[in-house]
């Protein structure tokens, strides 16, 4: 089983940078595919990045060149860059780990708020 805290959300202005954590507990950490999503109250909750256990990242087309995620495995973390925030960004961000490719995500974290204030 993994535990997932995330950690680093807030309020920013627009064009602003956020850097988000999640740490992550359990031993198997570097073998899962982690991920960030994001949610609006009132909306589906909206992928925005992915890494899998190689270190290939995936984004969602809106986050690419402003987001950048990341994993060390060694500190079983995962890492949210987020530069240019804009205030559509606005959401509780949560991690996610999922056991292999083409399982679905099993384990969330709480969720952290980020505010990109106009």
């Amino acid at each position: 089983q993994v535990q997932l805290v995330e950690s680093g959300g807030g309020l920013v202005q627009a064009g602003g940078s956020l850097r988000l954590s999640c740490a992550a507990s359990g031993r198997t950490f570097s073998s899962y595919i982690m991920g960030w999503f994001r949610q609006v109250p009132g909306k589906e909750r909206e992928y925005v990045a992915s890494i899998n256990s190689g270190g290939t990242t995936y984004y969602a087309d809106s986050m690419k060149g402003r987001f950048t995620i990341s994993r060390d495995n060694a500190k079983n973390t995962l890492t949210l860059q987020m530069n240019s925030l804009k205030p559509e960004d606005t959401a509780v961000y949560y991690c996610a780990a999922a056991p292999r490719v083409g399982m679905p995500y099993r384990y969330w974290g709480q969720g952290t708020q980020v505010t990109v204030s106009s």
